[in-house]
């Protein structure tokens, strides 16, 4: 997570995959995403989800439950195209920059807030200012830190904030405002349609709590009615959304906060919910024969890591360690067998829909080679006890392919593994951040926005080790300095060049191992149509309409 999360680290489950191989789910019938002829108007459907980590506060959501709540909620300053993933204006009219350095965006007129506040500037400059303040314990914090005065705001631990706002940031009037980076950022626009970046109305300033659980935004859906904790998040239209922008089609939307993934997709066929972004592995032999052209297939930005508490278990301190771990993998297998070949084994750190991807830059890392393994694992001193633990979220359907990996541990090196399953992804989420957990742990990371960067930083760099993702504690100057340097690039061609290097820091000290890419799958009854899943995993619901 963030988690950023922002990312997002994702509860991404067993069949939520990104690979770029064939399909062998038992069909050869090439499945697409919904589309067709106008449908009924109206109506209301259920979807499948997870719990939330936190509070429905897009500043402070950084996992792919809240996060797809807050996409129908929230309409941000720009969107992705669903063919190249390129940046395209929202609530903004233009966002401009000369320098890359100082951005003018101007608003498009019409947007208000659920509760008939309209949308202006100081809503945008008000909500970064709050999630750049680290008293404010925002995950999205990182994402502030290009702005000019973030390190006024966030100073570091156990320093106090010696400003109120981001020097960066001025209101020229309702609908426009500027930003002034500390360094020139090419990406700056393409980080816009993150849900760090969502406006927040004055009334979250007035009642913060409670916004949590009846957030209040600018999007198509407004919410109805509070959440109801493990259970369900009812959304419904918001009838003042500009219709030039996309008013829902639908009346309202139920996710239903499921605990097992084998559950909702029961009741995906026995009609209870409509649509699922998240598949089983018990599903994968038979979905798209049994869904027919209601299983979408594609490739989508996540990845699937096991990572290691580099600063909280010396266990794991070795580079040596971790790449006799990650050779002694044998990702091939695991793809083909545990998960139907609807993932494809991972050779960089970075998603094969990114540019910026170098297919096989992991070199001998990812190449499976249990004899090599061993022996650079008994050379390297082995692991205290010739044990490890390995942690995973139980509400994702990891069990399989994590223990899939603990005995190919246990035949190639030697070690004698066991697992830890957390209830809920949240959970292993808060541990690891906390430190309360330091075993080895399954996590998976999607795009916030689609930039070879956000590969990186939200990661494993040093500012989200106290607010982001950084769950390992890892930390390289090398690496920091190509980030900055990265980030400056006059072009995007030679930023893409110093992000390689940054990234070949990782593949040399291996912080995590990327085990593999997703595809995505999901599935939809025959009630729905215009189903369409971002690169994400998102599904745009203001489009989607009853059969």
């Amino acid at each position: 997570m963030r988690l950023t999360k922002t990312m997002r680290w994702t509860a991404l489950a067993a069949c939520t995959a990104l690979a770029i191989s064939a399909c062998t789910t038992g069909s050869d019938k090439k499945s697409s995403e919904a589309g067709g002829a106008s449908g009924k108007k109206g109506g209301s459907i259920s979807v499948e989800s997870g719990e939330p980590q936190h509070g429905l506060v897009p500043q402070n959501t950084a996992e792919s439950e809240g996060a797809q709540v807050l996409a129908t909620l929230f309409a941000g300053l720009v969107e992705y195209d669903r063919k190249d993933n390129s940046p395209q204006l929202r609530a903004a009219e233009s966002i401009e920059s000369a320098d890359s350095t100082t951005w003018t965006i101007k608003l498009k007129d019409g947007y208000t807030f659920h509760n008939g506040e309209k949308l202006v500037a100081q809503n945008f400059v008000d909500a970064w200012n709050y999630g750049a303040n680290q008293d404010n314990a925002q995950e999205a914090l990182p994402f502030f830190d290009k702005i000019l005065g973030s390190d006024e705001l966030a100073p570091g631990k156990d320093k106090k904030p010696s400003a109120k706002e981001l020097k960066g940031l001025k209101v020229v009037d309702d609908r426009t405002f500027t930003v002034t980076l500390k360094a020139p950022f090419s990406q700056f626009k393409t980080m816009l349609g993150y849900t760090a970046f969502y406006p927040l109305p004055k009334a979250f300033f007035t009642d913060p709590k409670a916004f949590e659980d009846a957030p209040i935004g600018n999007g198509p859906f407004q919410m109805d009615g509070k959440w109801e904790h493990n259970k369900q998040i009812k959304v419904k239209r918001y009838e003042n959304f500009p219709a030039a922008d996309g008013k829902a089609k639908l009346d309202s939307v139920t996710f239903k906060i499921y605990d097992k993934l084998e559950t909702a997709y029961n009741d995906l066929r026995a009609d209870n919910i409509q649509i699922t972004n998240k598949l089983p592995v018990s599903a994968m032999a038979s979905v798209a024969q049994e869904f027919g052209d209601r299983y979408i297939y594609k490739p989508e930005s996540g990845i699937g890591y096991l990572g290691f508490p580099i600063s909280t278990n010396p266990a794991f301190a070795k580079p040596e360690i971790r790449k006799a771990i990650s050779m002694a993998i044998d990702r091939e297998a695991i793809t083909r067998t545990i998960f139907s070949g609807t993932r494809k084994p991972a050779d960089d750190f970075v998603s094969p829909i990114i540019p910026g991807y170098r297919q096989g830059a992991l070199g001998d890392a990812a190449k499976y080679n249990p004899a090599k393994a061993k022996e650079l694992f008994q050379q390297a001193g082995g692991l205290p006890g010739n044990t490890m633990e390995i942690g995973y979220n139980a509400d994702g359907g990891h069990k399989e392919w994590i223990e899939a990996v603990g005995n190919q541990l246990k035949n190639n090196l030697g070690v004698d593994v066991t697992f830890k399953p957390f209830e809920k992804f949240g959970a292993i989420l808060t541990a690891l951040g906390e430190h309360k957990y330091s075993g080895a742990f399954r996590v998976a990371w999607q795009m916030d926005y689609p930039s070879i960067e956000n590969y990186l930083r939200p990661i494993f760099s040093k500012i989200a080790i106290d607010n982001g993702s950084n769950y390992g504690g890892y930390v390289n100057e090398d690496f920091e300095s190509l980030l900055a340097r990265a980030d400056s690039a006059k072009t995007d061609a030679e930023g893409i060049k110093l992000y390689q290097q940054a990234d070949d820091v990782l593949i040399k000290e291996l912080p995590y191992i990327p085990v593999y890419t997703y595809m995505l799958s999901a599935a939809y009854t025959k009630d729905v149509k215009n189903v369409v899943v971002d690169a994400q995993n998102r599904i745009d619901f203001a489009n989607v309409e009853l059969a």
